[in-house]
């Protein structure tokens, strides 16, 4: 419970600021080009300093890790909460990014080597599971409730009673062993895997303003590609290696890998999309924004906690993740067939939950598989990459399919206020040209998310190739390894 606490924080404080946006840009006079930086500053500093954070939690502690990323989690958030200046948000989002690259990567490695056995080890990861699939559709919800009946700041503030629960719990509760004469940090790896990363991220994040054939952001991904391939280099030469290469060149662990940031490309566009469509074409307050999202969040907690978690152990891991990709793409690809008038029982209804009882299946067994069998004192950095796959992948999604979106929406746009000018007289009437207007933006969206359910089909097919793993035997991991012995308990 404490890790399922701290790991929903994490996750839901990725989205929970989205719907408080508009409040926080007119309260501190942020331009329309840097509002962006509220999201991007997190996203950025959690992604790229994941794998560092792991490796931090193997070397000096999981619980010691997990307490410090508690306490400074906390305090940016309470930073944050309190800016006077954009400026201020913009470094305390960041920091709660750094802070949380420590949280998330000890919490699922704490996780990992506490619950080996099969049916608890189900369970728990079915739990965990919910969570990292739940979280972000939480934060949209607890977002638009604290925005409209308290402050936008609320939703920084809020994290600062449960992040004290969290380390109480904790220091109470949560018993681990470090791993002596292992503290040895890999500090070139470091540079590279995170700056690599970072300049990925933040390469996607400028596409949205910029374009994807802008020179920066062609510098920042080329760039970014280089330091991961020379990353990639130094770990097979580096004495104490950051990210050892083992880790990813396991065919089931490689799967998982790259299944789950494809997923969650196409995931977190839909959010995105979805939050715009009832806001801005609908006409939804924040609160009924957010509650739109329940029936999601049900699915996702259905899928993770009510199937996965039963039927892991029986059956091999591809079985889930296959059938929940495709009930994913299925809910995605009924989402393209929106238009501007209301369509919530129709069709957002249905795809919600389609999507989040295919994100359940995925999300669960992903995650097990990509932490089954590795040694303790390893857990902390594949940990950290099964976050990093996930963060990377919303980045990502964000970015490439926003930009989609916004461009297929303008080209609509023009073509058709030329065609109505054309037409002469009534034509270009102030009626006409917002009708058209919203039409253009839900032809946007419509065309992104259709890429979206076609990146969610290539998750399906990466899993069915990738992920061989046999059903997991009682007392032996979802991968079918011999579990290490546990030397954490809850």
């Amino acid at each position: 419970m404490v890790i399922a606490i701290a790991q929903l924080m994490v996750v839901l404080d990725a989205t929970i600021v989205n719907i408080a946006l508009p409040s926080a840009q007119r309260d501190l006079g942020m331009s329309d080009a840097n509002r962006q930086w509220v999201i991007t500053a997190y996203t950025l500093a959690f992604g790229g300093l994941l794998l560092l954070g792991g490796r931090i939690a193997d070397l000096v502690g999981r619980k010691r890790t997990f307490m410090i990323g508690l306490v400074g989690f906390a305090v940016a958030s309470g930073l944050g909460g309190a800016a006077t200046g954009s400026g201020l948000l913009f470094g305390a989002r960041a920091l709660q990014g750094a802070f949380g690259a420590l949280l998330a990567p000890s919490a699922l490695s704490l996780l990992t080597t506490t619950f080996t056995i099969g049916k608890e080890r189900s369970k728990a990861f079915g739990i965990y599971g919910a969570i990292a699939g739940g979280g972000a559709a939480i934060g949209l919800i607890a977002g638009g409730l604290l925005t409209e009946y308290l402050d936008w700041r609320w939703c920084l503030y809020v994290n600062v009673p449960i992040a004290v629960i969290a380390f109480v719990g904790a220091a109470v509760f949560l018993h681990d062993k470090t791993e002596r004469g292992r503290v040895h940090l890999d500090v070139p790896g470091a540079v590279l895997g995170c700056g690599g990363l970072v300049a990925i991220v933040y390469g996607c994040s400028e596409a949205q303003p910029r374009g994807w054939g802008d020179g920066l952001v062609i510098g920042l991904l080329v760039g970014g590609a280089v330091l991961l391939a020379v990353f990639a280099w130094w770990q097979t030469r580096a004495p104490h290696p950051l990210l050892p290469l083992h880790i990813v060149r396991d065919r089931n662990r490689g799967g998982a890998f790259l299944t789950m940031g494809l997923a969650v490309i196409a995931m977190f566009g839909m959010f995105l999309f979805m939050t715009y469509y009832l806001q801005t074409v609908l006409g939804y307050s924040p609160v009924r924004t957010g509650m739109a999202f329940l029936p999601m969040v049900a699915a996702i907690v259905v899928g993770s906690t009510q199937i996965s978690a039963r039927l892991l152990h029986r059956i091999p891991p591809r079985f889930l993740m296959v059938p929940g990709a495709l009930l994913a793409a299925a809910g995605l690809f009924t989402l393209t067939h929106l238009t501007a008038l209301p369509a919530y029982v129709s069709h957002v209804l249905p795809a919600m939950l389609l999507v989040g009882l295919g994100m359940g299946l995925i999300f669960m067994p992903v995650m097990a598989t990509a932490t089954s069998g590795v040694a303790p004192h390893d857990s902390g950095v594949t940990s950290a990459t099964v976050n990093t796959a996930q963060q990377v992948g919303g980045s990502i999604g964000t970015a490439l399919l926003n930009t989609i979106a916004t461009s297929t929406s303008a080209v609509f746009i023009t073509d058709h206020l030329a065609d109505a000018a054309r037409k002469g007289g009534l034509g270009l009437t102030p009626a006409v040209r917002d009708q058209v207007v919203k039409d253009g933006v839900v032809h946007g969206f419509t065309v992104a998310i259709g890429v979206a359910s076609v990146i969610m089909l290539l998750a399906a097919l990466v899993a069915g190739l990738m992920v061989n793993g046999r059903a997991p035997k009682h007392g032996r991991t979802p991968a079918g390894d011999s579990a290490e012995s546990a030397d954490a308990a809850v």
